[in-house]
C-alpha cells in the first residue's frame, strides 16, 4: 500500500496496487511539474482519495487533479478510463517502484538527456 499527500496535507491518498510507473515528457506535464512528470498508474478501484481535489480539464480527453490550497499537482485522468495516474513525487516514503517507460520523449526539454536504459516512446 502506498500513501501520498499534497504539500499542505489537505489531500491524502492510498494506492493498493500500481500497474506501472512512467515519466512523461510532454509539454503539458513539463509546464505543470516544472520538469518531466513521474507517475504511477492504478485502477480507480485501487485508489482512495481524501480531500478537496480540484480538477482542471487540460485537454478534451484528460484532466489534472491538484490541491486548491497549496497547488500541488497530484493526479492525471483520461476521460472514460477506469485508471488514474498519481505523482510519484507525492508518495510519503519509499515507493518500491522503478520507471518502466518514458513517454512523449519527442517533446522533452532540450536542457536534459534521458540517460537510463528505460524504454522510450516518442508519443
Amino acid at each position: 500500500m502506498l500513501t501520498g499527500s499534497c504539500n499542505c496535507k489537505a489531500i491524502t491518498f492510498e494506492v493498493a496496487n500500481t500497474i506501472r510507473a512512467s515519466a512523461c515528457h510532454c509539454g503539458q506535464c513539463r509546464k505543470q511539474s516544472g520538469h518531466h512528470w513521474a507517475s504511477g498508474l492504478a485502477h480507480d478501484s485501487d485508489v482512495t482519495i481524501t480531500g478537496p481535489v480540484t480538477w482542471f480539464a487540460s485537454s478534451r480527453t484528460a484532466k489534472r487533479g491538484f490541491c486548491p490550497t497549496c497547488g500541488c499537482f497530484l493526479f492525471w485522468k483520461m476521460e472514460g478510463e477506469a485508471k488514474i495516474s498519481f505523482s510519484l513525487g507525492t508518495i510519503d516514503g519509499a515507493t518500491g517502484l522503478r520507471l518502466d517507460r518514458h513517454i512523449f520523449t519527442a517533446d522533452k526539454g532540450d536542457y536534459y538527456d534521458i540517460a537510463d536504459n528505460v524504454p522510450q516512446r516518442k508519443d
